[in-house]
């Protein structure tokens, strides 16, 4: 064995040399321990003091003073760490002061005192949506299926961390008692045709409304509707409906169209028959102005000579008369013969004029009839007698 040969110094288990060599004591242990810790933060560690082996007197408040100063730094560390938040650009911090509303924080570094603090960050420009599909009747008794995306996002983080417990289940339920409300007012005529922008922005102002009254806080941005349509089993009338809708509006541009052509040209007749009314009217007016003056200015002269004036209007008349007729009778005094004069075969029988610088034609030489020839010589027997 190793321990009985030459030079081995006796190193058996059974002697009493070498009794350090048993298990450690555990005070002893603790003891280095602290000494180390004191050591290190400070403290003085003596080794070993008295003849026991026990550390010096000062050695053990030292040892609690190393980790007290530890546990103080982390504290120091911790609150440091807790004292100080950011909020990001997209958020706004509510700060709760003993589970209390204290405030809401804007967009950077913000302090506040741990453990008593608690912030809660919300995001305010995120947009939330969803879809509300229902079948809705409408102002007219008839039944149409309207799809709609309603989007949304905080605008009072307050309101919506605190006021409301369901702020998202109010918004759905606002919605549909809003497009109720909305389909309700209109006819389904309105609603598949022209009035489809005007229904997404009543039903959003409705919403809006509905969700004030709850102050949940939120914000509707926007309201997005589907196009209407009728339910399947009535399609096939709506759509037959709807041609006859689209006929009448070919008819009525038709019909738009020829008054468009037609209307003018009846304005522009009718105006030249004003023009021309107008201008009859004023020369019809100018004549009748004419002959009053023409008319006054004999009566003028009537009153001066009214033998010599009627004697003249006779004469004036007769003129007028005579040149207008190509035959005269004329009725001799004292006597019952008539005397004919054809004044339209003498005119046809009258001489051509002179030509300019020449010498008088030599008209031919007329016969006489003899029913000329007897009147004259009737004429020329009542004048002898």
């Amino acid at each position: 064995m190793a321990w009985n040969e030459p030079g081995g110094d006796n190193k058996d288990p059974w002697s009493g040399k070498g009794g350090d060599q048993g298990p450690p004591d555990l005070d002893e242990v603790v003891k280095k321990m602290q000494e180390r810790l004191g050591g290190l933060f400070g403290g003085r560690g003596g080794g070993k003091g008295n003849g026991n082996g026990s550390a010096p007197g000062g050695g053990s408040g030292g040892g609690m003073k190393g980790l007290g100063a530890l546990i103080a730094l982390a504290a120091l560390l911790f609150l440091a760490f807790k004292s100080f938040y950011i909020i990001a650009p997209a958020e706004r911090g509510v700060v709760l002061r003993f589970g209390d509303f204290k405030e809401v924080t804007l967009p950077g570094p913000h302090l506040l005192i741990p453990l008593v603090d608690r912030v809660i960050p919300v995001n305010v420009d995120q947009i939330s949506s969803f879809r509300h599909k229902a079948a809705m009747l409408t102002r007219d008794e008839n039944i149409v299926d309207i799809e709609l995306t309603v989007q949304s996002k905080v605008e009072n983080p307050e309101d919506y961390l605190f006021q409301d417990q369901t702020p998202d289940k109010t918004i759905r339920d606002a919605t549909e008692t809003a497009v109720r409300e909305t389909i309700g007012k209109s006819k389904l005529d309105f609603i598949l045709t022209e009035g489809r922008a005007s229904v997404a922005d009543a039903i959003k102002v409705r919403i809006q409304e509905l969700i004030n009254q709850y102050n949940t806080g939120l914000r509707v941005t926007s309201v997005n509707t589907l196009p209407a349509k009728p339910p399947e089993e009535v399609k096939g009338a709506f759509d037959d409906a709807i041609k006859a809708r689209e006929d009448k509006a070919k008819v009525e541009n038709q019909a738009q169209a020829y008054a468009n052509e037609v209307v003018p040209k009846a304005r522009g007749a009718a105006a030249r028959r004003v023009e021309d009314a107008k201008a009859y009217k004023e020369s019809v007016i100018a004549q009748a102005e004419g002959d009053t003056s023409r008319f006054l200015a004999i009566l003028t002269e009537y009153h001066k000579a009214p033998e010599v004036t009627r004697q003249r209007l006779y004469l004036d008349t007769v003129e007028e008369v005579m040149g207008k007729s190509r035959k005269v009778i004329v009725d001799a005094e004292g006597g019952n013969s008539l005397m004919y004069l054809p004044l339209d075969k003498l005119i046809q029988s009258a001489p051509a004029p002179l030509p300019s610088g020449g010498t008088p034609a030599v008209a031919p030489e007329r016969v006489q009839q003899p029913q000329e020839q007897r009147v004259r010589e009737e004429s020329r027997g009542r004048r002898i007698r």
